[in-house]
């Protein structure tokens, strides 16, 4: 009888451990000139903000983030090189310097990103892949290489993304924004 009841408790541990959370949704839509306006949703499907973002004719991006009440809670700033390669700055209301976001590209499409602070410390890293149908699923990960959760991304007919978050921790947000 105890030996059942421990092998009950290590496989309830097993799957509490593996269990990851629905921590928010984002739809993202896309004008006839590209730019993007994105409504970001808590597990309960309440908005919790918004993102704006605009292209310039070099395709750098600038998005303005705002909380539900519509107030600026800041900024992101995205450049690509000329290997394809994007940085992506954030501040915040105050113009500051947040922390950054550095991406490349592999040979398969695979995107790899570390995410920094405003002190150059690493505070996790990202990698996306792309299915045969343009869905990506993102994998999160904090600065030890330990997963914190995941977001797939599914692309509709006319361009517009939905995405699904999921974490490890019921309260926890892993958006970068």
């Amino acid at each position: 009888m105890k030996k059942i009841i421990i092998t009950v408790l290590a496989i309830v541990f097993a799957i509490t451990a593996n269990a990851q959370y629905n921590v928010g949704t984002s739809t993202t839509t896309t004008d006839y000139f590209g730019n993007q306006e994105t409504t970001h949703r808590n597990q309960y499907g309440q908005i919790t903000g918004t993102s704006t973002t605009t292209t310039d004719y070099f395709g750098n991006q600038e998005t303005t983030h705002r909380n539900q009440y519509g107030q600026v809670t800041g900024t992101s700033t995205t450049t690509t090189d000329y290997f394809g390669n994007t940085t992506t700055t954030h501040r915040d209301s105050y113009g500051n310097t947040t922390g950054t976001a550095t991406s490349s590209t592999d040979y398969f499409g695979n995107t790899n990103t570390t995410y920094t602070d405003s002190y150059g410390r690493s505070t996790g890293s990202s990698t996306t892949s792309t299915d045969y149908f343009g869905n990506t699923t993102t994998t999160y990960r904090n600065p030890y290489g330990q997963t914190q959760g995941t977001s797939t991304t599914s692309t509709d007919y006319f361009g517009n993304r939905n995405t699904q978050q999921q974490s490890n921790n019921s309260n926890t947000s892993i958006w970068t924004w």
